[in-house]
């Protein structure tokens, strides 16, 4: 029988996601390790590269005051901002293993909830021409998917796929919250 010492990780969610303002736990569990006090560091990694989030047993950067490590290496955010929604890797250095050495990326999304949008609806449209309705809204993150009604009914991505749309000719746009319309006809 051998068996091969080395340090390895695993998490229980690589894309774990959160609203703002909640709490988040981004999980780095050592399924197995010899070392007794194993070298932990935690990185966020943006595009700007990585910066230090846990690094000699302590909290930095802008997770200071908002985050905790839960032992032995599970980083738990507790007020989580949209400015957090990046990849975070989780490193840690076992000296007496003879794998010494592994990490583990977590992807973290911060969901931001949308504020009322702002729509542009023309007040009139001569017959004939096409008419542009549009809705904006910044602050969503995701981004916000849009849905557009007519009398209570939703308006389809295609109007070829209802026979109530069928005689319209409009295009939709439903990420970027935009409906262009010649002349809506609706069947009754």
């Amino acid at each position: 029988y051998f068996s091969v010492l080395a340090v390895v990780l695993k998490t229980s969610n690589k894309a774990p996601w959160t609203n703002e303002f909640d709490r988040i736990e981004l999980s780095c569990l050592i399924e197995s390790i010899s070392t007794s006090n194993p070298r932990i560091e935690w990185k966020k990694i943006t595009n700007e590269g990585p910066s230090y989030v846990y690094f000699d047993k302590k909290i930095s950067g802008d997770l200071e005051n908002r985050a905790m490590i839960r032992e032995p290496a599970t980083l738990l955010i507790t007020n989580a901002t949209r400015s957090d929604t990046a990849k975070y890797r989780c490193e840690v250095t076992a000296a007496d293993d003879q794998r010494s050495f592994d990490e583990i990326v977590i992807d973290l999304i911060v969901r931001v909830k949308p504020v009322m949008p702002k729509c542009s609806v023309p007040k009139s449209v001569p017959f004939g021409k096409s008419a542009e309705l549009s809705c904006v809204e910044e602050e969503g993150f995701p981004k916000s998917h849009y849905q557009w009604f007519k009398n209570k009914e939703e308006v389809p991505d295609d109007h070829k796929t209802s026979l109530k749309f069928f005689n319209s000719s409009y295009t939709l746009d439903a990420d970027s919250g935009t409906l262009v319309s010649v002349c809506v006809q609706t069947r009754t």
